[in-house]
């Protein structure tokens, strides 16, 4: 009612005071009015802490809620009484807003299956096996973790060295791959034994912390674990990153799983590779002793011991050094380079023995063992030498009573390969190998000295071959012909299946027996082979050697043989050449050859004259 009545007076009133003072009034009297308005309101209002929704124990039969009349509060009432709460578990996402928020792509299965089907690539070794399995896990931990590079390094506690066994990426800024402890933060971690972890790495302190790296690659974070094996530091697992604090403690105790993953594999192929190294050492020794190794030659003999050493160590390339009696001299007999893109030195070449590694060896009779072929300036076989592989090398010489019978010599890509321990297990594993290079090489000296055959009593193929030469000179002198007949044992039956057994050397016998009965002296009678004989006729026809070679053959084969109670026959092969006024041996033998040839080509049994 007052604003009304103060409201009037600028009607009524002339007077600009009245005016004045009526306006104020007004403005004044609204002005508490709504502020007395605005205080009502806020002590009306009660304020609501909190919200507490019962369970399902806090419920009662019939109405959960109870309703209870105060003077100082107040109820809102509802026509629902009982509040539906719903938990996670009831709560569904519609079909369709699935549909909308996830991308399925159309090739998932197939890049799913390339991933986790990958092939072990073929003809690995067992540290080739380990550093793939490595490469792996460190590209899985590098993508989960969100790093630069993911890095794994062994300690070699003996030299007090960090060797880079694997990264995950960046290989090729990385060539620094072995060095030695110092003060870095990987030194640290194999001194202290204990994680560490950096967040902000300063730029100028980069190349110091981080010595893995060619050049500084601005690395910001990095986190290390060490590698337990048998209560022993083996290696550090460790991060790094570009971005400031990109790793926190958790990834200190993740990197700690990967860790114990790691160790794992390596105890798994410790013992795989002990047991299958142990075999296969074993057999390899096994094989070149065994009774069943009958060395008809030396070549024979070099192929055995490559093929022993082969699985004795690992190497890239293989020598064998072997001395030869007739010329007093060591050569290179066998060389196998698996390098095959590498140049490395011939067969057949001629070691120098001063000056080089080898020689040293053979003169010394001491082995030879180089970590670091970059160091040193002495040649491995010769002063001509043009070999530019840096690596390890090891020439072992093999002596038997006082005297060298060839070294062993394997070289590796990798440096400092070879340990002490693998030197002293092939002077042991080899302890045999002189013995039976000197057996050997006794054996084929006699033969060359012997000018028979031992089983047959004929002269063998050498001296045969310079029998003949002197019998064609004697011809051409007296102008008297002369003809060669060469005699082979036909195949027969399986020899194993047919007798239980071999019945070759009584056949041998039998058949060499007949050729003596049905020769004379001036017949010149040699073995030139295991199932071939050459008969020289002097002073005889072609022609009539024909005859002869029939009734021969003719005799073999109604004369019956007993083998192993079993009474057969067996046939012969018989091939002719004229000599007549011909003195080139190797050429007279070619003709025989020949004409032996088209006999078997008829089904054997049968004499063919060229």
């Amino acid at each position: 009612m007052v604003i009304p009545i103060v409201l009037i007076v600028p009607i009524v009133s002339n007077d600009i005071i009245l005016e004045i003072i009526s306006s104020l009034l007004v403005v004044i009297y609204s002005g508490f009015i709504i502020f007395f308005r605005d205080s009502f309101k806020m002590q009306s209002a009660e304020p609501i802490d909190e919200i507490v929704i019962p369970d399902e124990h806090s419920f009662s039969s019939g109405n959960p809620y109870k309703e209870e009349n105060t003077d100082e509060g107040f109820s809102i009432t509802s026509e629902n009484k009982i509040i539906e709460i719903k938990r996670e578990g009831d709560i569904s996402i519609p079909t369709t807003q699935l549909k909308k928020s996830h991308f399925r792509p159309p090739d998932l299965k197939e890049k799913y299956q390339v991933i986790a089907n990958e092939k072990l690539p073929a003809d690995l070794n067992h540290n080739q096996q380990f550093d793939f399995i490595i490469k792996k896990i460190l590209s899985g931990i590098r993508d989960a973790l969100v790093a630069h590079n993911a890095l794994f390094f062994w300690y070699k506690e003996s030299e007090q060295q960090i060797i880079l066994e694997q990264t995950a990426c960046c290989d090729e800024q990385i060539s620094l791959k072995r060095f030695p402890i110092e003060n870095d933060v990987l030194s640290k971690i194999v001194k202290s034994g204990e994680p560490e972890h950096l967040t902000d790495i300063s730029t100028i302190a980069e190349r110091d912390v981080i010595r893995y790296y060619d050049q500084p690659q601005s690395i910001k974070s990095f986190v290390g674990a060490p590698l337990y094996f048998e209560n022993k530091i083996y290696g550090v697992l460790a991060l790094d990153s570009k971005s400031p604090d990109a790793f926190g403690l958790e990834t200190v105790y993740t990197l700690g799983k990967f860790v114990r993953i790691i160790s794992v594999i390596i105890n798994m192929f410790e013992e795989k590779v002990v047991e299958n190294l142990s075999s296969t050492r074993l057999n390899a020794l096994l094989n070149i002793i065994s009774a069943d190794n009958n060395f008809d030659n030396e070549n024979d003999l070099i192929q055995s011991v490559e093929n022993a050493v082969s699985n004795l160590l690992t190497w890239d390339i293989f020598a064998f050094v072997y001395y030869n009696g007739t010329e007093q001299k060591f050569y290179i007999a066998k060389v196998t380079n698996k390098t095959s893109s590498l140049k490395y030195i011939g067969e057949n070449f001629i070691i120098d023995l001063t000056g080089t590694l080898v020689g040293k060896a053979i003169m010394t009779g001491a082995s030879i063992r180089i970590d670091d072929m970059e160091q040193i300036e002495t040649p491995r076989y010769s002063k001509n030498e043009n070999i530019s592989i840096d690596g390890s090398f090891l020439a072992l010489p093999l002596n038997y009573s006082g005297q060298n019978y060839g070294v062993l010599c394997f070289e590796s890509l990798r440096k400092r390969k070879y340990s002490d321990a693998d030197v002293d297990f092939l002077k042991r594993a080899t302890k045999l190998f002189p013995y039976i290079l000197y057996s050997t090489s006794t054996t084929s000296n006699l033969k060359n000295l012997v000018t028979i055959d031992l089983e047959t009593k004929f002269l063998n193929s050498k001296s045969f071959a310079k029998a003949l030469e002197i019998e064609l000179y004697k011809t051409n002198k007296i102008e008297v012909p002369s003809a060669l007949a060469l005699i082979h044992i036909d195949e027969f039956i399986d020899e194993g299946t047919l007798f239980e057994g071999d019945p070759f050397p009584k056949v041998l016998k039998s058949i060499a027996n007949t050729i003596r009965d049905e020769s004379n002296l001036s017949n010149l009678i040699g073995r030139l082979g295991t199932r071939l004989f050459g008969v020289f006729f002097f002073n005889v026809s072609s022609k009539d050697v024909f005859v002869w070679a029939e009734k021969l053959r003719t005799t073999i084969a109604r004369k019956p043989i007993s083998v192993l109670s079993q009474q057969t026959t067996f046939t012969v092969s018989i091939g002719i050449a004229n000599s007549t006024n011909k003195s080139d041996v190797k050429e007279i033998i070619y003709n025989a050859d020949l004409a032996l040839k088209k006999a078997l080509e008829k089904g054997g049994n049968s004499v063919k004259n060229l």
